[in-house]
């Protein structure tokens, strides 16, 4: 494989909303993400070390929301079984963990703006 032509230090993926204070409780509340900034429009998440999730008030922005168009957002977590308890348990609502084709288990669900988020676990 060649090598990365630039070095990422840290990783960013913004969310432009229109239901952004539901989203914002969607993975602050439902996911336990701590927050790192937060303003009156933007609050940034912390999924793990090096990796953020930020949510923007797209009333407040020159993008507009994708509306969940287009966008999947997918964590490889340790223990997919318990992963899903505790969302379940938080008040989310995952979908049953299937067989993916690609050798994985995965489980699925979408926040309150539309966007996927695919949660998984290598086969074993």
């Amino acid at each position: 494989m060649p090598a990365a032509t630039i070095n990422v230090v840290r990783s960013n993926t913004i969310l432009y909303c229109h239901l952004w204070d539901e989203t914002v409780r969607f993975y602050r509340d439902g996911f336990g993400f701590a927050v790192s900034y937060q303003n009156e429009w933007f609050v940034e998440l912390v999924v793990a070390d090096g990796v953020c999730l930020s949510v923007a008030d797209e009333r407040r922005t020159s993008i507009r929301s994708a509306q969940g168009q287009g966008i999947t957002l997918t964590w490889q977590v340790p223990n997919l079984d318990a992963a899903r308890e505790s969302l379940l348990r938080r008040g989310l609502s995952p979908g049953a963990v299937r067989k993916h084709p690609w050798g994985a288990r995965v489980c699925y669900l979408r926040d309150p703006e539309g966007h996927r988020v695919e949660l998984w676990e290598p086969l074993q």
